[in-house]
């Protein structure tokens, strides 16, 4: 095995640290939040080289093909692991006198292994053919309590990204805070209409239980909230909520980061342009795309939803971010600066952009 392919290991320092917080608690219950939103930011901008991007990858060939199962192993894990850690959790929380501030700090720390192991890997593995990859993405969507982004993210989002009709795809000035509501809302209520669309297609009844897959993800997150609560009280059963919607706050801050203010053309009344690289913001500091499993390099992943994350490619004429997406998630939490910093670089995107629409 190449060794630079090992770098992918690092993604584990997440649930390392998560379970170093949960052990020693104390100030180590906010290793997490400080790893991953204090650390990387920190290596990426001050200690580490300037990103050089790297050539595109070439196809798969026989003999890089034995790799995928180390690479589908990496993923795969992250299912044991981010139950173990959400279970430990729940105990503690239930079990152990903890202060206040061991509390939140564990929150957030679970709330971001919800948020990078379980969602973030569950749009990987949900984008996959197969049985188990499937399942798997469904495991992890419900540890973090954000099933429906499984019916409105590959039917919804890929189809409507940068366009007025995405509801993931944040508005030139438009705050974060508000894009959250916005996003939160509107990404459940769009795969709630996507379930019935499939259905009418189909002749089913709507709201059947067998049948209609909003319905049934619905009734699991209820099921699963009772079920913790009944196993280890009302307090388990809030916190597990919590992380659940710390989990899906962070998915939409990067939503909003990987898409903000860049709209397709509409070519005629309700027909769009096909997706193209400079729809989506890039990074290629080497952390950030480690952690989140090469999603920074987002342009190929909507060029071919299907290319599994060790093969997205660098894409020239997408746009990149000043920093890597831990920071520019952090800035976004500061709209003036977040504003300040970006609209010029949209502007610039936009003028390239209308720049191949004419060559």
């Amino acid at each position: 095995m190449p060794i630079r392919e090992l770098r992918y290991l690092l993604a584990y320092l997440v649930p390392l640290s998560m379970a170093a917080g949960l052990a020693w608690r104390g100030p180590w219950s906010w290793l997490t939040p400080a790893f991953v939103f204090g650390l990387v930011p920190v290596l990426e901008e001050v200690l580490l080289p300037r990103p050089r991007p790297e050539p595109q990858v070439p196809a798969v060939t026989h003999s890089s093909a034995r790799l995928n199962r180390f690479f589908d192993a990496l993923l795969y894990l992250n299912v044991p692991l981010l139950y173990g850690l959400l279970g430990w959790y729940l105990i503690t929380v239930a079990r152990v006198p903890l202060t206040t501030h061991e509390l939140v700090g564990l929150t957030l720390a679970q709330g971001i292994c919800c948020g990078a192991m379980g969602i973030n890997v569950a749009h990987e593995l949900g984008h996959r053919p197969g049985r188990l990859p499937q399942v798997l993405a469904q495991l992890l969507l419900l540890a973090s309590l954000y099933l429906h982004f499984f019916i409105e993210h590959n039917r919804g989002h890929h189809r409507h990204v940068a366009t007025p009709h995405d509801p993931a795809t944040a508005r030139r000035g438009e705050a974060l805070y508000a894009f959250i509501l916005r996003s939160m809302g509107g990404g459940w209520w769009s795969a709630w209409q996507l379930e019935a669309a499939r259905l009418r297609k189909l002749g089913h009844v709507q709201w059947h239980p067998w049948h209609n897959q909003m319905l049934r993800f619905q009734l699991l997150q209820v099921l699963a909230l009772l079920t913790v609560g009944a196993l280890l009280g009302i307090k388990a059963a809030l916190a597990y909520l919590a992380v659940g919607i710390l989990g899906g706050t962070l998915l939409e801050i990067i939503n909003y980061v990987e898409h903000y203010g860049l709209l397709r053309r509409e070519v005629r009344p309700g027909v769009y342009e096909r997706v193209q690289p400079h729809h989506s913001w890039n990074a290629e500091q080497p952390l950030g795309r480690v952690l989140l499993y090469e999603l920074t390099r987002h342009s190929d992943h909507h060029y071919l939803a299907s290319r599994p994350f060790q093969q997205l490619r660098y894409q020239p004429s997408g746009p990149q971010m000043p920093a890597g997406y831990p920071a520019m998630m952090l800035l976004a939490t500061l709209p003036p600066l977040w504003f300040r910093v970006m609209h010029a670089r949209l502007t610039q995107a936009q003028q390239a952009a209308a720049q191949l629409a004419s060559d």
